[in-house]
């Protein structure tokens, strides 16, 4: 049995571990885009934020120690292009080896989610980032060390809230720019009047009910 799995993280690498379990002798392969397999997404923000010190702390598993505990071949930097159904076999590009086919007898798709980047003018310019990946908290942090003094955060969810809180324990100047008329929408109203109200002891400007544009 050859098994394929497309996206690692999360849900890639949980699939991996357990389609080890049910089967010592299948051959698994996990083809990921980005450049690490296995990381804590939540620690994210707080890396930026100077919290979690040791950014290797962030990785949990490498292509190599999943080689060795799990015998999984794990390539990271690899992109699925195409997939022949019929054919059963999976079209991917490497920067290094360029484009090569794959084979395989099971493929799963986990290639998770993109960061929502809404559609206004200016929207691609390299001062605005997102935060999804390692990659993504790399590029902020060095951002961050060239001299930024202030930050606008699109988005008062769990992740805008985070990295608010981390980008002022770093000195920024920040505001939360939230469509909702309250910050944190899943949580009821009384919940979410709380977490306003430490915004507020924190000095981060919270714009709610407001539609950003730049």
């Amino acid at each position: 049995m050859k098994i394929v799995i497309v996206g690692g993280v999360a849900a890639g690498a949980s699939a991996a571990a357990r389609a080890r379990r049910l089967d010592e002798r299948a051959e698994i392969i996990v083809i990921e885009r980005g450049n690490h397999v296995s990381f804590a997404n939540c620690g994210l923000p707080y890396h930026v934020g100077g919290i979690i010190i040791n950014r290797d702390a962030l990785l949990l598993q490498t292509p190599g120690s999943l080689k060795d505990s799990l015998n999984i071949d794990v390539r990271v930097g690899h992109e699925a292009r195409v997939i022949d159904r019929k054919n059963r076999r999976l079209t991917v590009f490497s920067a290094v080896l360029g484009e090569y086919e794959e084979s395989y007898d099971k493929l799963i798709l986990a290639p998770g989610a993109a960061p929502i980047r809404p559609k206004l003018p200016g929207i691609e310019h390299p001062r605005i980032m997102v935060l999804r990946n390692v990659d993504d908290m790399d590029r902020i942090i060095k951002a961050a060390d060239a001299g930024a003094r202030s930050a606008v955060v699109i988005g008062g969810g769990y992740i805008g809230v985070e990295m608010a809180e981390n980008l002022k324990e770093r000195g920024l100047d920040v505001s939360i720019v939230e469509l909702m008329n309250q910050l944190m929408p899943p949580l009821d109203v009384e919940m979410a009047g709380v977490g306003n109200a430490y915004a507020r002891q924190g000095c981060i400007s919270a714009f709610r009910h407001s539609r950003s544009r730049f």
